[in-house]
């Protein structure tokens, strides 16, 4: 699946709801179903900055793909979480880093997030893509 397939699914299971009520019970079952990340990761070099509530990312590079895996101390949060690692995990570097996620805008996700949260979401993409770019200078040196 491409991330614009993704991203496609993302929003058609939003568009079901109308209610936001609807929409947030979405996004918290999303956040039980995001696998659980591996103790190991749950470090303080793993925590995204510019979050209010604790985020642990860690990425791992396998067959030319990078592999996402997450957690948040917050149900809401980590249903975001679970959100851009749906889309972005399993991909190339080149992809993740090239991408225009654009299912949180047509959600309209952005409109109802706290700016605290719409940063923290952005502070997750911007690392989810420089881990990418890490990744794809990497496969470029060896």
């Amino acid at each position: 699946m491409t991330i614009d397939e993704a991203q496609g699914e993302i929003i058609e299971e939003f568009a079901i709801f109308i209610d936001w009520m609807d929409k947030y019970e979405l996004i918290i079952q999303m956040a039980k179903d995001l696998p659980l990340i591996d103790e190991q990761y749950k470090t303080e070099e793993n925590i995204i900055k510019g979050c209010q509530s604790r985020v642990w990312l860690h990425a791992d590079y396998k067959d030319g793909k990078v592999f996402f895996t997450a957690d948040s101390d917050a149900l809401i949060t980590k249903g975001l979480v679970a959100m851009v690692v749906r889309v972005l995990s399993g991909h190339t570097p080149k992809e993740i880093a090239g991408s225009d996620v654009y299912f949180i805008d047509a959600i309209g996700l952005k409109s109802h997030l706290s700016p605290t949260r719409s940063n923290g979401l952005l502070s997750m993409l911007k690392q989810m893509k420089l881990y990418a770019i890490a990744f794809q200078a990497q496969s470029l040196q060896n």
